[in-house]
């Protein structure tokens, strides 16, 4: 066993590569092998020249290696090569099944560490100016995913759109129809809503309307995964807050 040998859970943020905390930072510094994942911005990997990297993404219809296969290769590659980082993006423990690679790797006597990140859930809300709450207008957000390990709709977007709260939910562009249905039936189709691609990145777009209009504004304006819903009246700020930055370059430009 290599005397290094542990395993450090990273939140790598929410995409953009300045987002990442201090402490990721200095533990990516000190990584002897990193495993990453599809949503982790690859500039980050530059600050450990000289690990060993391994790509361990999922994307929808396409997994490189199946949970225990990474499970095994962090356990693997820490008696082999020392400190393995697994980088995550967002935050580890926000559906990213750290926990799961924490248990696996604390089974094999491996030393763990845990540093968060931001979430995403967060993060790219507030980076067009949507406010998860606000005094007088939500009192409480709910962050779900998009489907269950049955690959089915979490049964909690029922339950949050029968709430006053912000329902940010990650993950589920491919179930937007279903999403806004759910919404429609209990008469909340005015609701304002949002669908954000690529946050926090130089590449991000976004669309705002109605739950009754999300899905054309989506089309349009050709939105997809990885994207952020969010729906509640939080969402009618990002509108005021994008006109006051024009207004504010205007009068720069003028």
């Amino acid at each position: 066993m290599n005397p290094k040998a542990q395993l450090t859970l990273v939140g790598a943020g929410p995409g953009d590569p300045e987002l990442l905390t201090l402490k990721g930072l200095n533990a990516l510094k000190k990584a002897d092998v990193i495993l990453y994942d599809a949503l982790v911005n690859p500039i980050l990997l530059d600050h450990a020249p000289e690990a060993i990297k391994i790509f361990v993404g999922k994307r929808k219809g396409f997994h490189r290696y199946t949970q225990d296969e990474i499970n095994h290769l962090i356990v693997e590659q820490a008696f082999l090569n020392g400190h393995v980082i697994r980088l995550k993006g967002g935050d580890p423990f926000v559906f990213g099944r750290g926990s799961e690679e924490l248990d696996h790797a604390e089974n094999f006597g491996l030393p763990t560490d845990i540093i968060p990140g931001i979430s995403s859930s967060i993060a790219v809300p507030a980076s067009i100016g949507i406010p998860l709450t606000k005094r007088g207008v939500s009192e409480s957000f709910w962050v779900i995913t998009g489907c269950n390990s049955d690959r089915q709709l979490s049964l909690d977007v029922s339950l949050a759109a029968q709430s006053s709260a912000t329902v940010v939910i990650l993950m589920g562009m491919h179930k937007l129809d279903q999403i806004t249905g759910i919404f429609k039936e209990l008469g909340k189709g005015e609701t304002p809503a949002a669908v954000i691609q690529n946050g926090t990145m130089k590449s991000q777009k976004s669309g705002i309307g109605t739950i009754n209009n999300i899905t054309e504004i989506v089309k349009s304006n050709n939105l997809s995964s990885p994207a952020i819903i969010i729906l509640g009246d939080v969402v009618s700020e990002a509108n005021s807050t994008m006109e006051l930055s024009q207004k504010i370059e205007m009068y720069l430009a003028s």
